[in-house]
């Protein structure tokens, strides 16, 4: 049910000290189920990378068992914006925060069912095409977190912060990796032998437990006041979905092309990494899964601050630096892996994160606020998550024939292509940094 009016007038009534409260709350909450989110959904990926070849593509050759592999990894994101469409919907019509907790349940119970999922061993070619049901249903519920969660911080907060109180909700992408590479890895190490076996599957059903606290925390949180005047004013869309597609394509189009150089490197340097670091720099897998760990506990330090500067420099100034560095880079990144030293080794994979925080700081509110407040669930949401089928979900997958059918520089050629296509849409793209965004009337 739509939020009732009645409601909606003691969210706007609500004291200073309430407001404070519920702002903080809302940081938390966001922080918190997008870090469940993404623990989940990294842990496929570091799985996908790790051990799915051997699970339920155990007949083929290495490099085909790789593909099929990375190839399953990439349907979780051409599901991304089907489900940003689906709960884009819900999420203007409902409110953010009943949208979330649906999207918190359903990663929740998709990954716990990878964790007793049978391996092609055990009942044949129905194991791999369980596997990919399941990764459809952890990308359309990661599809509707995103914008949820985005939303339910930026709009509780200081109208002056959005772009720090926007960057909350993204280091939860960090600590997903964190918590994600971290399990893996002691797992890996733990179990030994029976890693893949077993192993590998205990950190998939940790994510239950992980999943109650989460609804415990974001039940806690009232809707954000921007929606709640939405309602008010009897103003909510009746196909908010189909409403910002007509009247915002190239909005969305433009925020799909704005995340070119910060996804596509990002998978490279976290999912291909793993098994390039092994196969090519003669390191081992927990020594790769280690350092992707320190690279994402770095961003939980420069997501926020880049977030931050956003809101006195402008969104648009620190985006394009960001994905300016990344093209610099994106040659000497391989050059230095292939070192096979340790140490450059090491430290290469970890300062690769820099222009993604760069990018991930501010881009949160540099997308969500090119949207109106009834359409802006669904219209940043979608446009956010259709970069996962242009960049984000291909990229292992087109690392891994590219480096096998040329090299390492044709890898490092496509991110300098993704740092242009970037450029470009950021130029394109409104800024909106300092604007009212509850002023319906500017995005006529």
């Amino acid at each position: 049910m739509v939020l009732e009016p009645g409601e909606a007038r003691r969210v706007r009534s609500i004291d200073d000290t309430e407001r404070g409260a519920q702002v903080r709350m809302a940081a938390v909450a966001s922080v918190v189920g997008t870090s469940i989110e993404w623990y989940d959904f990294f842990l496929y990926n570091t799985a996908a990378a790790v051990v799915f070849k051997d699970v339920f593509f155990p007949k083929s050759t290495d490099y085909v068992g790789t593909l099929s592999s990375f190839a399953t990894y990439a349907v979780g994101f051409a599901a991304r914006p089907v489900g940003a469409a689906i709960f884009g919907h819900w999420g203007d019509r409902l409110g953010r925060k009943a949208t979330l907790i649906v999207t918190l349940l359903l990663m929740g119970v998709s990954s716990a069912l990878i964790g007793v999922l049978p391996g092609t061993d055990s009942i044949g070619v129905a194991a791999p095409i369980l596997l990919v049901a399941l990764r459809v249903l952890q990308g359309i519920a990661v599809g509707g977190e995103w914008s949820g969660s985005v939303l339910l911080s930026m709009e509780w907060g200081n109208p002056r912060r959005r772009g720090l109180m926007a960057s909350w909700p993204q280091i939860g992408v960090p600590i997903g990796l964190i918590l994600g590479t971290v399990a893996m890895s002691s797992v890996a190490t733990a179990s030994g032998d029976a890693f893949k076996n077993w192993g590998w599957r205990l950190p998939f059903l940790f994510s239950l437990v992980l999943v109650g606290i989460g609804l415990w925390v974001r039940l806690r949180v009232l809707e954000t006041p921007l929606f709640a005047e939405v309602v008010q004013r009897r103003d909510v869309a009746k196909v908010p979905v189909m409403e910002v597609i007509k009247r915002h394509p190239k909005e969305i189009l433009l925020s799909a092309l704005l995340r070119c150089s910060e996804q596509m490197p990002f998978y490279i340097f976290t999912s291909f990494a793993l098994t390039y670091v092994v196969k090519n720099a003669g390191q081992s897998k927990t020594f790769a899964l280690n350092a992707v760990a320190v690279a994402a506990a770095l961003e939980l330090i420069l997501i926020p601050l880049f977030g931050h500067l956003s809101d006195t420099l402008g969104r648009k100034r620190v985006y394009a630096a960001g994905a300016l560095v990344l093209g610099i880079i994106a040659f000497p990144y391989f050059a230095l892996i292939n070192t096979g030293i340790g140490t450059v080794v090491f430290f290469t994979v970890v300062l690769a994160q820099v222009p993604h925080a760069m990018q991930y700081g501010p881009q949160a509110s540099l997308i969500a606020e090119v949207f109106p407040t009834r359409l802006r669930y669904g219209g940043a949401g979608i446009g956010y998550q259709l970069a996962s089928v242009i960049a984000g979900g291909p990229a292992p997958l087109l690392a891994t024939w590219l480096l096998h059918d040329y090299d390492w520089w044709a890898i490092s050629a496509m991110m300098v292509l993704a740092a242009v296509l970037t450029l470009a849409a950021t130029a394109l793209l409104p800024d909106r940094s300092h604007a009212d965004i509850a002023d319906e009337a500017a995005y006529a």
